[in-house]
This record gives C-alpha cells, structure tokens and sequence, in this order.
C-alpha cells in the first residue's frame, strides 16, 4: 500500500506543496504558478490541488503533513526579540503581535481550515510542525546523491536560526551548530538590496548581477562597521545600523550616514555608489561563507557539502565556493529558497519523524526540477484554439530542427515543454532561448522581451559534453546555480576604447564569442544539459549545435519582468503575444508571431504585474 507525505510552505513568500510517495517524489509546485501573483504567500490550494492530482489521489489519502516552519517557535523569538530591545520596538510591537496572538501562531488551526475549505474535508491529516531550517537541511540532503554529507543552510530567518550547520548520514539529520536572529548574513545582503533601491526578497539577484560593475570599495567600512567576522565565519552585526528586528525599514539612518546619502529611489538611475556597494556587499559575502565552509569541513571531516537556504542560490558565492576546493563536491538545492521548504518539510517528515529508510542510488532526486504540471498535445490544441491561434504541429526530429534553425537565424523563441520546473529557474521546460553568439541579444531581450534593466545578464545551457570547450567548469551543473568563467579560448580581447568605459557603459563591450551571455566580469551562470535530464531540450541543444557548431542557448525563465514563470499554454500564449517573441514552442506546436490574430485587451497588461 503507497504512503503519501505531503509538505507544506504558505504565509511569508514563495508558498509551495510538494507530495511524496514512499518517499519519493511525485509533485511540486509554487502557488504563484497558478495564481499568476509573484511569491504569492497564501494557502498554496492550487499547487496542491496539482500534487494531489498528478498522484490520483485526494487529500484523504495522505498520512502526514509537514508544515515548514514552527509557527510557536517562531512567536517565541519575535517575542524575546522586542523584550530585547525595550522602547524601540514598543510600536511594532503594538502593530505586529495581536496577529500573531490571534490567528498566526494557530497554523494547525488554520491549515484545517483551508483543507476544508479548498478540498471539503472534515478531519484534516495530522500536521507536523518541521523546524524552518531543517526543512532547507533535509530539502539539501535528503535529495542530493551523497550517501553522507556536510550541510550548510543559510538565510534571513527561520523561527531563530539565521544561519546553521548539519551532517547528514543515511537518514539521519543531526544539527551542528547555528547562528541566531538578528545576526543575518541574508539580512544584512537583504538591507543593501533594499538600500540600492530594489525590493527585498526578489532584488537580491538585481544586486549579484550589478556586483561586477563595480569595485568592492566599500567592503572595509562592512567589515568595520555592520558585521564582525571571526576567522571562523563567525559573524555579529551591528544593530545600530539596521532597524529589520523590531522596525518598519530594513536600515538606521546611521546607514544611510555611513555611506553617503539616502536610499536610492526604485527605478531611478543606478549610480556608481551602487554599483560599489553591490561589489563590496558581494565580497564580503563570499569571505563570510568560505570561511564558514572551511569551519564546517575542519569540523565534520565531510568530504561533500550540501546547502540551502536564499543565501545558496547567490551562484557566483557558490562558484568560489567551488573553486575553493574545500570539497570533493557540492550539491545545492535547486529550490533553496521557502518554496523548496516544502519538499524538505515533507522530507524530514518521511526520514526523521516517521524514521523510514533513505538509500542513494547515484542521483539526486530532484528529476531535474521537472516535478510541475503538464499539457498534452491535445490539452494545448484546445487552448490554442481558444485564442484563435494559429499553429503547425510537427514531429519530434522536425520540430528541433526548425527551431534550431529559427534561432540561428536571431529569432526569440518561447519553449513550452513537458512537466514545469519546481524552483526559481527556467531550466529548459519553460524557457525564453535565443542564440548565445548574438552581440545585441542580451539588450533586445532584458528591454523587449523581459521588460526588465538593461544590464541584467542572461544564463547559457550547453551540452554537457561540450562545457569544458566553452567554460571553466569541471563538473556537472545542471541547475544553473555556480557562475564560472567563460573559457580562454571563447575570450575576446579587450580594446583600448573598452578599457575607457565605466560601470554600466562596460555592457556594450563584446567579451566573447558567446557575447549574450557572458558578464563583464567573463563569468557565465552556466546550465549543463545532458540527454537524461531533459531529452527534448537536449535535442533542440544538439539540433543548434549541427547547425552552428555552437553548442550553447541563452536560456531565460518564461515571463516578463514581476510576472511568475508561465504554468500554462495560456499563460505562453499572452506572454508570447504581450512581448517581441518571434515564435513560440507549445509541446509539437510551433507559431509564429506574424501569423497570429492581433490580441486585442481591455487593459494594459504592464499593470497586471507590480515590478519586481
């Protein structure tokens, strides 16, 4: 008889479910795919309602639900937090805890509720409370293909721990050591987000990718100001400085003294300041977590490291990691953020409290991401024709190659294949591809197509087989999560007229032969394809690769800028249809934009989605 686990994350950001049977996994989900609102925080119904679906079954057949976090351990550092720190958090205090007193802290109350209401059920399925950060310890080890394994998770908060350190062995889960609120390395790299003028728990990328513009000017006054780093990673920040604990703003006014003037305004130019800050808050960051990293390899004696938590999908701290050679090898969870809470939940629930077996057959146990809903041929027919469009169906090795040749001919082709990623990553299910060599792609794509800044750099997929001709990556990478050097035989020389541009100027300097998705610092956040993982995508690779003799894609998520990636072939269709897109790939379904009915909308669909 199957046993079915079913694991929760709801009322922060990124609510998710994700079902397990027999342990392994069967669905996962975000509920933003569904509801089309970004980090969407409520009752994830709809991505249950999918898992629940995809399984056959219905909620009355799962045995145990594991929520992600403990809501009274949580209330208990909140609490101790404005006790703390007396009169200045006295109006937070008054505003945030009868919230808390009144319906936040009853989860278990309040996810009956929501079975009742969304799946009719009148007894819910016990409800296990999974402590925040061993939910992101056992969504890193549980899943990874290591046998035993240090494990390190890193992020703003969970009920206390800001930071901390497990060994995994078999299905054992023991804890190390942590790091507690308010002492946050995801916080404090959340509090310059912010201060540069992008929105905290999604600017967080905005600031990776601005860091190479820059120089690290700024990275002794944090190190002497914000947060006191010991050599063994260690750290302690200075609270005068942030107001995230018991306040309404993530920074002091002493921040803002510190470093010359006030927050940049949202969608205001980006000046040089910021620029340097991302640079300096960057470096800082990476001598933070190698020092931790090395802590936790002296301590363990592991040879493996597995991570998650927000802070692990920063992929250029992941890279030096790396390259550091503290490891023999690092497995991070490609839904390290709160949605992967869910799978993680449902997995210590499955390992730890209900102790059943774990065994390792040589893979990760992540399918590639590819755990999200799916449409048939038939299905997507239906809904083309709901919208009038017009498509050709073609084979398997007829459609690969007619996209192959579309994109060398510089098209933007939307790619709309089987099951949907779980996590934040397009990874060649619902993707945005274009030709890597094309020296304007990455600006016709971030201002046309994505509706997004400029300078926002693109991913490369390559087939796994041909990386090493084309970057500096000596393992496998196919979640998208280590940025590594371009190769020095891809490099272009710089010119003397390059050297002469500065901050955002240095985008429009070609840097290699795969010039859209090559940074200004040579680096690439590469995605290696293999022909297991994803065999169709891997064919359109291979199809491009005969055609050019270039084996790499741009490959980006399918969305706009603030819209979730797309669940739908509807959700396709707009998108392809609101943006520049010359075709669009729906399973065996190709469309060309020129064919296609004018969309005709009430409204302006830029005021569907707030801007991330």
């Amino acid at each position: 008889m199957n046993s079915y686990v079913l694991g929760l994350s709801s009322g922060y950001h990124d609510s998710a479910a994700a079902l397990l049977r027999n342990g392994e996994v069967v669905a996962a989900a975000q509920e933003e795919r569904f509801s089309r609102v970004k980090q969407d925080s409520r009752f994830p119904a709809q991505a249950l309602a999918y898992c629940l679906r995809e399984a056959g079954i219905t909620l009355a057949d799962v045995e145990r639900v594991c929520y992600y976090e403990n809501p009274v351990r949580k209330l208990g550092r909140i609490a101790s937090t404005y006790l703390n720190f007396g009169l200045h958090g006295w109006r937070s205090f008054v505003d945030e805890m009868p919230a808390w007193l009144g319906h936040k802290v009853f989860v278990r109350r309040q996810l009956a509720a929501d079975f009742a209401t969304h799946f009719g059920v009148r007894e819910a399925p016990p409800i296990d409370y999974i402590a925040h950060h061993e939910s992101h310890a056992a969504s890193a080890f549980y899943a990874s293909p290591y046998e035993s394994a240090a494990v390190l998770c890193v992020d703003g908060v969970g009920e206390a721990a800001t930071t901390s350190a497990w060994v995994g062995q078999g299905r054992q889960l023991t804890p190390v050591w942590d790091i507690r609120f308010p002492h946050s390395l995801g916080l404090l790299y959340s509090a310059v987000t912010w201060f540069c003028g992008f929105k905290v728990d999604s600017g967080e990328y905005k600031l990776m990718g601005l860091a190479p513009y820059g120089e690290p000017r700024y990275a002794g006054q944090i190190l002497e100001q914000l947060i006191d780093v010991k050599a063994d990673g260690s750290f302690w920040l200075n609270m005068a400085y942030f107001d995230y604990a018991v306040g309404d703003c993530m920074v002091s006014p002493r921040f803002a003294q510190l470093f010359g003037g006030p927050r940049r305004e949202p969608e205001s130019p980006i000046t040089q300041r910021e620029l340097d800050l991302a640079a300096s808050v960057q470096k800082v960051l990476e001598m933070v977590l190698l020092r931790l990293a090395a802590t936790l390899r002296r301590q363990t004696g592991q040879k493996r490291l597995c991570m998650a938590g927000g802070v692990a999908l920063n992929c250029v701290a992941n890279g030096k990691l790396a390259a550091a050679g503290l490891f023999d090898d690092i497995w991070v969870q490609p839904a390290a953020g709160d949605s992967g809470g869910a799978l993680g939940a449902a997995l210590a629930g499955w390992h730890g409290r209900m102790e059943r077996p774990r065994s390792v057959h040589g893979g990760d146990r992540m399918k590639a991401t590819l755990l999200g809903s799916s449409y048939s041929d038939a299905e997507i027919e239906i809904a083309l024709r709901a919208h009038g469009a017009v498509a050709t169906r073609l084979g398997d090795a007829q459609l690969c190659d007619e996209v192959a040749g579309l994109l060398a001919q510089g098209e933007v082709v939307g790619w709309f294949q089987g099951r949907m990623e779980f996590g934040p990553r397009a990874l060649g299910a619902r993707s945005i591809l274009a030709d890597a060599r094309n020296t304007a792609m990455q600006t016709v794509m971030n201002l046309k197509i994505k509706n997004r800044e400029s300078f926002r750099p693109f991913a490369p997929a390559v087939l796994a087989d041909q990386a090493k001709d084309w970057f500096d990556l000596g393992y496998a990478s196919p979640y998208m999560l280590f940025v590594v050097g371009v190769n020095a035989g891809q490099r272009i020389a710089e010119t003397d007229e390059d050297r002469q541009r500065f901050g955002i100027e240095r985008l429009k300097c070609p840097r290699s032969t795969i010039p859209a998705v090559t940074h200004v610092d040579h680096s690439a956040r590469v995605q290696t394809v293999g022909p297991d993982g994803n065999p169709r995508f891997h064919a359109l690779l291979s199809a491009f690769h005969r055609r050019t003799g270039c084996p790499v894609l741009v490959n980006t998520s399918f969305n706009v800028r603030g819209e979730p990636i797309v669940e739908s072939p509807g959700n396709a269709y707009l998108c392809f249809m609101r943006t520049q897109m010359d075709s669009l790939v729906l399973g065996n379904f190709l469309l060309r934009k020129a064919d296609q009915p004018a969309l005709v909308e009430s409204t302006d669909w830029r005021d569907e989605f707030a801007l991330d």
